[in-house]
Formats: structure tokens, C-alpha cells, sequence
């Protein structure tokens, strides 16, 4: 695993050092779209929308708008906000363990000790034991202001993230507030019910079906041969229309194509070398037309 995060759990005076590291992962079958008729892959480009460019991850920065302007946040303003300058983890107070509503819990992550000594780190867990007591903290991570639960898991300090109180709906439904008689009997009978349902939870015996019959299914093409070579769905072709869409790999090829010209044709006249440029760049002369005629 990598850390994603490091810092100092703080309680009082005491201070641990920690690294932070996401404690789950999705094991879901990674999927993406194709076309239907020839299986070519469908991206997602950013484009700009004044002037109809692809725009690198490099100069995009994120606003607010509220309906009439926009204010335009970069990462440096991002980064001059006094919670994201924190690099402490602050426990705020210690609640009894039942008082956490399950249904504000979120994300989990480890918490490694990060000194020589884990002494501070097995002081705190076993304090959180012996009390039965959870920890609520609150932390910077990834531009945002994070509450959350401190508990104990086997030997690892575990983090988990809240749910702020006005992130949680007010559950509001008038049918149950109509009155209902329930009689002893159905009660005695759906408790036998639970009764013989009744075991220990152990996760492990559960899987994920979904998951396995799709790569079954895949498997399954795959032996069958109904497969495509996958640089073939990587199409290469200039669309009929003129709206082709420069990907990474074409860009590259354009950049390597263009750097041999400038070497070989170094004794080329000006008009020669404008010409050679101009034909690195289809797309973005057709990019706008194609546009148009889209819309």
C-alpha cells in the first residue's frame, strides 16, 4: 500500500506521528464504452468552450458560479486556505462508541505509526479500548475539512470519515406515521422467524456475484474468440465528416513526425516549414466546422 496522506494524530499534548493509507478498494471489473457497430473506444475530452480546444489537466482550474458570475480558484488559493495548510489530525473528544450512527460513516483509512517508537500510537489504542470509547477528529484532505470517527481494528488505529449533519436527509415519510396494531402473536412468530435465521457475521462467506459472473462472461468471449485486437479500437482514420478528435497517441505521433521534418528539411524555405506545420494540426481547423454542423 502507499500512504496518500502523513501527519500528526494530536489529543491534548500528545502528539503521533502517522501515515494515512486508504484501508478499501473496488474490486469491480473495469469497463469502458465502446462503439457498437465496430467496437471503437468513446473518450471523453475536455474542451474549452470559447475557443473549442482540448485543454491539458495542467491549465484546468476550478470555479464556482453562482448563476450570474464565475470566480476562477487556482491551486494556489487552494493551497493558501488555512485547512489545507494543516497537517494535523486534532481529536476533538471522545464519545461512547454506540452514539456513532452507522449511517454517517464513509470512507476508511489505516493509520501506520510514523516514528521509531509506537508507543504514543499503542497508548492511544489501547486507551480507546479499555474505555470503549470512540474518537471524533477533524482534518484537512485533498481541499476539504473532514470530520471523523477514530477507532480500533484488530491492532491498527482506523479513520473513518463522517458525513456532515446536513449531508444526512431527514427521513420523512407520512404513511408511517399512521397507527398500526401489531398482536402478540405476529410478533412471537416473526421473532421466531429472526431466530432461525440467526448466526455470526463473517463477510468472508459472501461474495460479489455480479462481479464473478461478468468475468465468467468474459472469460468465456475471450476463448471464444470474440475479441477485438485492442489497437484496433483505437481508431486512426479522419472522420468523414472533418471532425476528428486528436488523442494522445496521435498528438505524440504528430510531435515525433514534425521533430524528423525539422531535422531532415533544416535547409527548407519559411514558406515551406509554415506549410509542414500546418499539416501537424487537421483537427483544429476542422474542429469548429464540425461543430457547427453538429449542433
Amino acid at each position: 500500500m502507499r500512504a496518500i496522506w502523513k501527519g500528526a494524530l494530536t489529543f491534548g499534548l500528545v502528539n503521533v506521528p502517522v501515515k494515512v493509507y486508504s484501508a478499501t478498494e473496488d474490486h469491480d471489473v473495469s469497463l469502458h464504452q465502446v462503439h457498437a457497430a465496430d467496437g471503437g473506444r468513446i473518450r471523453y475530452q475536455r474542451i474549452c468552450e470559447i475557443d473549442g480546444e482540448v485543454v491539458p489537466y495542467a491549465e484546468i482550474d476550478k470555479a464556482y458560479d453562482d448563476g450570474e458570475r464565475t470566480v476562477v480558484l487556482t491551486s494556489d488559493d487552494f493551497a493558501a486556505l488555512p485547512s489545507e495548510r494543516s497537517r494535523e489530525i486534532e481529536v476533538v473528544e471522545f464519545v461512547p462508541t454506540e452514539q456513532i450512527d452507522l449511517l454517517t460513516l464513509d470512507k476508511a483509512y489505516y493509520l501506520e505509526p510514523d516514528s521509531k517508537s509506537p508507543k504514543a500510537y499503542v497508548l492511544l489504542r489501547q486507551t480507546l479500548e479499555q474505555t470503549d470509547r470512540t474518537a471524533i477528529v477533524r482534518f484537512a484532505l485533498r481541499q476539504k475539512t473532514r470530520l471523523a470517527a477514530l477507532r480500533v481494528r484488530g491492532d491498527v488505529l482506523v479513520l473513518q470519515t463522517l458525513l456532515w449533519a446536513d449531508e444526512v436527509r431527514e427521513a420523512s415519510f407520512p404513511v408511517l406515521d399512521e397507527p398500526v396494531k401489531i398482536s402478540s402473536k405476529e410478533l412471537e412468530l416473526s421473532a421466531s422467524l429472526v431466530d432461525s435465521f440467526s448466526s455470526d457475521f463473517d463477510p468472508t462467506e459472501f461474495t460479489d456475484e455480479y462481479q464473478q459472473e461478468l468475468r465468467t462472461l468474459i472469460e468465456a468471449k475471450l476463448e471464444k474468440g470474440d475479441a477485438f485486437d485492442t489497437a484496433e479500437t483505437f481508431g486512426e482514420k479522419t472522420d468523414a465528416s472533418g471532425g476528428e478528435v486528436i488523442d494522445l497517441m496521435e498528438a505524440l505521433r504528430a510531435s515525433v513526425e514534425k521533430s524528423r521534418a525539422a531535422r531532415a528539411g533544416s535547409g527548407k524555405s519559411d514558406a515551406g516549414k509554415k506549410d509542414a506545420a500546418a499539416d501537424t494540426k487537421p483537427a483544429a481547423a476542422k474542429k469548429k466546422p464540425a461543430k457547427k454542423k453538429a449542433s
